[in-house]
Order: C-alpha cells, then structure tokens, then sequence
C-alpha cells in the first residue's frame, strides 16, 4: 500500500486543462509525474500553462474545439498520432450561461448543453480503445467527469442550462460507469464548490458577494488547488480502484450544510 496514490509514469488528456479546476488537476498531475496532454479552445493561453507547468514535468497542448463531434476526431486523430494507451481523461471543459427564465435563449441552452454535457459522451466514446489498452481488472483505466454542486441543489442563480447540464453529467457517470466496468475503465466524477475560475470571478470580485458565499460554506473558505488535486488524484490513483459510477462532492460542506 506504500503507492496506493501513485500516478507515475501514467499518461493523461485535461480537458479545459488552460485555467480553473482543469488547470488545477493538469499541474497536480505533472508534478505527480504524469505525462498530461490539455487541451483547450483558446491557443494562446494554452500554449502559455503548458510552457508554465512543463517546468514541472511532461504538460503538452494541444488546442482543440469539442463541442463539435469533428473537433473531438480530430483532437483524437492527433493523440493516436503520439500514444498507444491512454490512463486517465479528466473530462473539464465546461462554459455557463446567464438569463430570466423568460428571457433564456436557446443559444444558452445549445451551448452550455454541447460543451458541458455531449462532449464528455462523445470524447469518452473515442477514447475507449485507447483506455482499454491501458487498463486491466487490477488497474482499471480511468475517466473523471467533472460536475457541480449545482447539479445537486439549487445554485440561487438564473443558469438553468448549466445546472441541468451539471446533473446530466452526474447521471451519465453512472450510466456509462456501469456499462464501461467490464472493459476495466472506472468512471467516477466531482462535483465541485466554489474554486477560483472564470465563472466564479463575480463571487471574487465582489465583497459583499463573497461574504455571502463564504457563510454558506462550513469550511469557511473557496476551494484551493490541493482540494480539486487530492480528489483527482484519488480517483486516478489504485486507492480507488473498486470505485465505478460515483460522484464526490468537494465543496467545504456547502451542500451538507444546506440541510
């Protein structure tokens, strides 16, 4: 049990590996000594955290579209021309979206839907071969869906599309966790709090805002990268071997204290 977290010498993609949570889990992993592709839509700031956590170990970007089916076959097409296996897919990518009720577009709909919810199915299905190849029934490989404490309770804000699509990918976990066992690839998922990130800059920015978030949370703090690390790590790593089709809140006990 001595490496019972080890992830040396693994191989695995983050994506939206540029910033927030992806970035968090990405540079955990190089400096845990895992080769770690991440892949983002936005070239130049991807290109800028990889040179940043290549410092660190193996980080290489490769800039990818994967809301669109053509975009994940062709990041997919691109990974077979490097690696013959892959351990681990962090599933990140994720966007949001603002609106009343009765102003909602379906563009904001769209959007969050495709980027949040249908490329996790579809990136996860061309991965396949290539996590089967690297998992056994002792080491499973693994995938980590990346989902939200607003898919579990009511986020208080008028994002109807990504706290459905937040729950969506909870259930996907399970469904696809229980169908891919036998192939030995584990599917678990995290559903995050608040961590610093693009989407949660209002709450940061805005003092009266924070104190607001803050005193709903047990813990009494926003999540910091050791947080998102250890639970990546966890679910990557053999300490969690026998664990398929979960989802673990990471949240300084918001949700619990919800009632």
């Amino acid at each position: 049990m001595k490496n019972l977290f080890s992830l040396e010498g693994k191989i695995a993609i983050v994506t939206g590996g540029s910033s927030g949570i992806g970035a968090m889990i990405a540079e955990s992993f190089v400096r845990n000594g895992v080769k770690t592709y991440i892949t983002s839509r936005k070239e130049e700031v991807l290109q800028n955290t990889a040179r940043e956590f290549s410092k660190f170990g193996e980080c290489i970007a490769i800039s990818a579209d994967l809301s669109e089916r053509e975009g994940i076959l062709k990041f997919i097409k691109k990974i077979k021309t490097i690696e013959n296996k892959i351990d681990i897919l962090i599933n990140n990518a994720g966007t949001s979206w603002g609106a009343s009720i009765e102003k909602f577009p379906e563009q904001g709909w769209d959007k969050v839907m495709d980027i949040n919810l249908k490329s996790i199915f579809f990136l996860t299905q061309q991965c396949i071969p290539l996590l089967k190849l690297a998992g056994n029934k002792e080491t499973p490989a693994r995938v980590v869906n990346i989902a939200s404490i607003n898919g579990i309770t009511h986020p208080n804000m008028p994002t109807y599309s990504y706290s459905s699509s937040k729950a969506a990918v909870i259930q996907l976990t399970r469904h696809m966790g229980a169908d891919l066992a036998k192939d030995f690839i584990n599917i678990n998922g995290i559903a995050p709090g608040y961590f610093p990130s693009k989407m949660t800059a209002f709450v940061e920015h805005d003092a009266e805002m924070q104190k607001m978030v803050l005193d709903k949370i047990p813990l009494g703090r926003m999540g910091k990268t050791e947080d998102i690390a250890g639970a990546a790590i966890y679910l990557c790593s053999e300490a969690s071997s026998w664990i398929c089709g979960q989802t673990i809140v990471v949240d300084g006990g918001m949700i619990a204290g919800a009632g």
